[in-house]
């Protein structure tokens, strides 16, 4: 029996002048589609990037068994951890000038699902223009989800400046 595949979209926003972020996540399994979004004050893009995939999977965890993960997103940063996670650990997320890594510990726990899932992470070019539904194929649609992804996190980030900053 072969382990059902979810696809999942995934993008992150921030406003350093407000220092707020946002993320979100589409969720492909069956016929069914899945928004996930979510916010975080003092932060940046590369947390949000972040954030979107361990949030995504957090809730993949609670609702499914044993599933394989296809996780789109057009952040280089979040698809080269998976390169780089055994050096990351052997240093203990140490860089060569012995500060800390940026983002360690949301790195640390991508790592641990990484190694406790069985995740294949793809790279979608950003800000793509869309493609007419009517076609098909695999990275048409990824250009379409990775569209609507982005605008659902800009769109949650606008709604938080917004609330926090309403004569803007």
């Amino acid at each position: 029996m072969n382990t059902p595949e979810i696809r999942i979209f995934t993008d992150g926003s921030c406003n350093p002048a407000y220092n707020i972020g946002a993320w979100a996540a589409i969720l492909l399994y069956d016929n069914e589609k899945i928004q996930l979004t979510g916010e975080t004050p003092d932060t940046t893009h590369q947390r949000m990037e972040l954030l979107a995939v361990i949030k995504s999977i957090e809730f993949i965890d609670e609702k499914f068994d044993k599933v394989s993960l296809a996780i789109f997103t057009d952040s280089q940063y979040v698809v080269r951890i998976t390169d780089r996670k055994d050096k990351l650990m052997k240093n203990k997320f140490i860089t060569k000038k012995g500060a800390l890594l940026h983002n360690s510990d949301l790195i640390e726990v991508l790592i641990r699902q990484i190694e406790t899932h069985t995740i294949e992470f793809i790279k979608v070019k950003a800000h793509q223009k869309p493609v007419p539904d009517e076609k098909t194929g695999l990275e048409i649609n990824a250009i379409n989800y990775n569209i609507e992804v982005d605008k659902l996190a800009r769109n949650r980030l606008r709604d938080i400046v917004n609330k926090s900053h309403p004569y803007l």
